[in-house]
């Protein structure tokens, strides 16, 4: 595991010309040593930038989410979305961008179905709609579900409004004679009992049932209490001490072949069964009041033996990469899955100091698909994408990183990657301002991805894949 201490004087002769900077590098104290210029790459030498495709000037606020599915990249916005070309990744295009407004348009694809989360209380549930406040009875928010069987005008066809709305959701499949299915999990919090359609506790998510053969009849079918003994309780203390409280779940992953998912749900991580689509059942819980100030996001290692819990300590709006916090908070936690409980190996932290003005977290990612390795590629917001080689789930170990220096193109601690997903041969990653980056890396550990080839990409649906061929779908 990475500590500050290990900090490298080095990391600013890999810069995007490949020009060495070391002038009184000796002279200078090492953190500031360490920092970039605003906007300058730094990288390891194994990532290769390949292209950076500018936020579309319509979508006026910061990127989000992704999806991906055959040549196409899908892009969430907090102003809408985008859909890209990816056939030649060095050649990135964008094909169209819809504005409807409504944050924080967390995407999924499915077929000729887009389903974007909005986690904004609005006047009605149209691309029109303006915010509005979730005290009115009369406010919309929930899922969104466009039909983009033509790429160049993708179409909204049908709203579903849900419990708080919908800050992230996950696609889950149906299988055998509900194949036609396509069930939507619906994670959401911060209830208020001045909020009509949000009271507390809200210890549940909405599921949406989407038949796909007609769409426009999805509809809530479940809202399943996860957390009957009311989740964890928090501790009430202010940032950055203080652990959350649970009321809902902010993010879920599905593994639906091994029928089960993974939840990050504010005050804990939690493990389900979800044979029965409708109805999962929590099967293990832990906590971790001393390190994790908020549960964001979970990913399996391909085996489903594993899981990946992210601590969003500050919100992602807070300088949380630097001395003060240490490699224990804001980080990756490791747990192996043994008999059914999550066992807790290590943390991982990115070792590379940011700036103040740089919010930087552990944030969203997805696994390289490396057969009999388990290798990960994750967006840290202001501290870039970094790549991570937990094999070891006790020694976690840094293999690749790209970062730039501070954005000053946006308001301080309001930049860098949301989202960073390998997908057939290529890193993706989706920066807040400064649009969509086209990595690759070159590392003999990674090689075998290249040949695995996925048709579909929804990272917070796992599928499982082979060393050579395609991956399951």
């Amino acid at each position: 595991m990475f500590t500050p201490q290990g900090r490298r004087l080095t990391r600013r002769l890999l810069v995007a010309a490949g020009v060495a900077a070391l002038t009184a590098l000796s002279t200078v104290p090492a953190q500031a040593a360490d920092i970039p210029a605003p906007g300058e790459i730094v990288k390891s030498a194994n990532i290769e930038h390949v292209r950076n495709v500018p936020r579309p000037a319509e979508l006026t606020d910061i990127h989000t989410d992704m999806a991906f599915q055959g040549d196409y990249a899908y892009v969430g916005n907090y102003s809408g979305f985008s859909i890209y070309d990816i056939r030649r990744p060095n050649r990135t295009t964008p094909v169209s961008s819809l504005v409807c407004p409504g944050g924080q348009m967390d995407v999924s694809v499915y077929g000729n179905l887009l389903f974007g989360a909005v986690d904004s209380s609005r006047s009605d549930d149209s691309c029109q709609s303006t915010a509005q406040p979730a005290s009115n009875k009369d406010s919309w928010e929930g899922v969104r579900i466009f039909d983009i069987s033509d790429k160049k005008n993708p179409k909204y066809i049908k709203s579903v409004e849900t419990n708080c709305g919908s800050h992230t959701l996950t696609l889950v499949p149906g299988k055998g004679r509900d194949r036609r299915n396509v069930y939507v999990y619906v994670s959401s919090y911060n209830p208020s009992a001045t909020f009509p359609d949000c009271q507390p506790p809200h210890d549940l998510i909405s599921i949406i049932k989407v038949p796909l053969r007609n769409p426009t009849a999805a509809a809530v079918v479940a809202t399943p209490n996860l957390f009957p003994d009311g989740g964890n309780p928090g501790d009430g203390l202010p940032y950055p001490e203080r652990t959350s409280a649970t009321s809902g779940c902010h993010d879920i992953t599905a593994y639906p072949e091994k029928n089960i998912a993974a939840g990050a749900c504010m005050g804990e991580g939690i493990l389900m069964d979800i044979s029965d689509p409708v109805s999962p059942k929590v099967t293990a819980t832990v906590r971790d009041d001393e390190n994790f100030a908020f549960w964001h996001s979970a990913t399996f290692n391909n085996e489903g033996t594993k899981v990946v819990f992210t601590d969003e300590l500050g919100g992602g709006t807070q300088a949380t990469c630097n001395e003060a916090i240490g490699p224990n908070r804001g980080a990756n936690a490791y747990f192996d899955i043994v008999g059914g409980q999550l066992v807790f190996k290590s943390y991982f932290k990115i070792a590379r100091h940011q700036a103040d003005t740089e919010n930087c977290v552990a944030h969203n990612g997805s696994l390289i698909p490396v057969k009999g390795k388990d290798i990960m590629v994750q967006a840290w917001y202001q501290g870039g994408i970094s790549v991570v080689d937990f094999t070891d789930s006790a020694n976690p170990k840094e293999i690749a990183y790209f970062e730039r220096g501070p954005d000053d193109t946006a308001p301080a601690l309001s930049g860098g990657h949301w989202s960073a997903y390998y997908y057939n041969g290529y890193i993706y990653g989706s920066d807040f301002n400064l649009g969509l980056d086209i990595l690759k890396i070159n590392d003999p550990r990674t090689r075998s991805a290249q040949h695995v080839r996925f048709d579909i990409l929804n990272a917070q649906t796992q599928a499982s894949y082979r060393e050579r061929g395609h991956g399951h779908h």
